[in-house]
C-alpha cells in the first residue's frame, strides 16, 4: 500500500477488534501513527499494536472510556503530548442492543445514548480545537438508519443521531478545510454484530445484500 499518510497521527475510538482494528491497521499500512483507543480490554489493543509494529507502522495504544467526557479531554491531551499534532479522528466505538423497544429497560437505554451518541458528541467537540487544519474525520455509523428493523430501535436513532452530527461538524469545520463524513456499514462479520442474533438472524441479513452475503472489516477499512 502506497504510505499516502506518513507523517500523519489518527486516533480511531473502540479499535481494539472488530471494524476499529482493521480501520487502524488500515491507516498505519498506509503511514499514519495510530492511536488504539480501547475502554476496557488492554491486551486485545495491545495485539492490534504489536500487529502494527511488526508491520512497520508506529502505534500507541490509549484507554480512555470515550463516553466520559474527562476521558475523552484526557486522550486528546495525551495524544497531543506524545505526537504534537492529530490529523484523523475515526469515531468507531460503538455497541448493540438487539431488543424490541418495549424491552428495553432504562439503563439499557442510557448506555447505549453514552457509548454510541454522547462518545461522538464529546469527541467532535475535542477535535473542534485538537485536529490539525486539513484534517479528517470519519464516523463509523450503520445502514439500519435506513431500515426499520425490529430489534434496531436504539441502535439506529444513535446512529442516525451521530450521522447529523457529523454532517453538521463538516460544515462548522470547513473554514478550516477540516472533512468530516459518515460510513454507513451494512452487517459485518464481528462480534458486536452476532451478538444476540440467532444464525437464522444472520442469513435472513445476508440474503439482504447485494453479494449474498455479510460484509467483513476488509470491506469497510
Amino acid at each position: 500500500m502506497t504510505q499516502t499518510l506518513r507523517g500523519k497521527t489518527a486516533i480511531v475510538t473502540g479499535s481494539s477488534r472488530g471494524i476499529g482494528a482493521q480501520v487502524a491497521l488500515t491507516l498505519a499500512q498506509a503511514g499514519a501513527t495510530v492511536v488504539v483507543n480501547y475502554a476496557k480490554d488492554k491486551l486485545a489493543a495491545d495485539k492490534v499494536c504489536e500487529a502494527i509494529l511488526e508491520s512497520g507502522g508506529q502505534c500507541l495504544a490509549v484507554k480512555s472510556d470515550v463516553s466520559k467526557p474527562a476521558e475523552v479531554k484526557k486522550l486528546f491531551t495525551t495524544v497531543c503530548e506524545q505526537f504534537k499534532q492529530i490529523d484523523i479522528l475515526v469515531n468507531n466505538a460503538g455497541i448493540l442492543l438487539f431488543k424490541e423497544i418495549t424491552d428495553i429497560q432504562d439503563e439499557e437505554f442510557d448506555r447505549i445514548v453514552d457509548v454510541n451518541f454522547k462518545s461522538v458528541f464529546y469527541m467532535l467537540r475535542e477535535a473542534a480545537t485538537k485536529l490539525a487544519d486539513h484534517g479528517r474525520v470519519v464516523t463509523i455509523s450503520s445502514t439500519v438508519t435506513r431500515l426499520m428493523l425490529p430489534k434496531y430501535g436504539a441502535y439506529a436513532a444513535t446512529k442516525a443521531a451521530v450521522e447529523q452530527l457529523t454532517r453538521i461538524f463538516a460544515r462548522e469545520m470547513g473554514k478550516r478545510g477540516i472533512t468530516a463524513n459518515n460510513i454507513l456499514p451494512g452487517p459485518v462479520d464481528t462480534e458486536l454484530f452476532r451478538a444476540g442474533k440467532t444464525a437464522a438472524d444472520i442469513e435472513r441479513m445476508a440474503e439482504m445484500a447485494a453479494l449474498g452475503r455479510i460484509g467483513n472489516t476488509h470491506d469497510i477499512a
